[in-house]
């Protein structure tokens, strides 16, 4: 296929991905900006106004405030994508795709596209809503874009992965649940993680989303537990890594081919 014809399909799969989150938005977009209104109230103004300022001056609720932000963005880049991609394995659409003259990177790109906007869709319904309880100024507007960019494609990459690979739709739901709502309630969204003590501190140091959260943080408020070029490349490592790994597996044919 040549330019022309690639940008139409990457265009088509990305409609595609886009008009499905639309079509079901009761099921897309408002459950995940309820949840996070609840966590505003319980955590933000009941328990943080017993807690007070965190770090640097700010109130729980702001410190707070970016890591609900994007946990939303993750966990529905992740969601959306598992169950897309998924469905199109069952519906045996897949295979159509394998077959046509389309690159494999065409695919991934179209359905982790569809993802990004989702949550990038969600996280800003949370943003606006986390305005409703607390004052936020941006201090690094594109340190927020970037980080947030990145963090719903590493998920978006991961749902894909995953998807690949579930073989029924009971599947899909393993890994968010054991594997990154553990990470995602270690990782930096609740506390500051230099309340912790050794060797929790470094364990939590190994985990993947302190840097998203922090980064993203730190654009938001100008507070990070880490460095912050540090997590920049950790998750452009991530990108590139799972990229390579999601490529493979569709050039393979892994769980797609009958």
């Amino acid at each position: 296929m040549n330019s022309s014809a690639n940008l139409v399909a990457l265009y088509t799969i990305t409609r595609r991905e886009i008009m499905r989150v639309v079509r079901i938005w009761s099921q897309t977009l408002i459950p995940p900006v309820i949840t996070m209104t609840l966590y505003f109230v319980i955590f933000g103004k009941l328990v943080g106004s017993r807690i007070g300022t965190i770090e640097h001056g700010f109130t729980y609720i702001q410190y707070l405030a970016p890591g609900l932000v994007m946990m939303s963005i993750i966990n529905n880049s992740y969601a959306n994508i598992s169950s897309s991609f998924f469905g199109a394995k069952f519906q045996r659409s897949v295979e159509e795709m394998l077959v046509s003259p389309m690159p494999n990177w065409v695919i991934l790109l179209g359905y982790v596209a569809g993802s990004v906007a989702r949550g990038l869709v969600v996280g800003a319904l949370v943003l606006g809503v986390a305005l409703f309880f607390t004052a936020l100024h941006i201090t690094h507007p594109l340190v927020m874009l970037v980080s947030v960019v990145l963090g719903a494609t590493i998920f978006a990459l991961a749902g894909f992965v995953n998807a690949i690979y579930a073989k029924k739709f009971d599947d899909i739901a393993l890994v968010p649940t054991f594997v990154l709502t553990p990470l995602t309630y270690l990782g930096g969204v609740f506390y500051s993680v230099n309340m912790l003590k050794e060797p929790w501190q470094a364990m939590s140091r190994a985990n993947p989303i302190l840097y998203m959260v922090n980064t993203f943080r730190y654009g938001v408020i100008g507070v990070s537990d880490v460095d912050v070029v540090t997590g920049l490349v950790v998750m452009i490592g991530f990108v590139t890594g799972l990229s390579i790994i999601a490529l493979q597996l569709l050039k393979r044919g892994v769980g797609l081919r009958s």
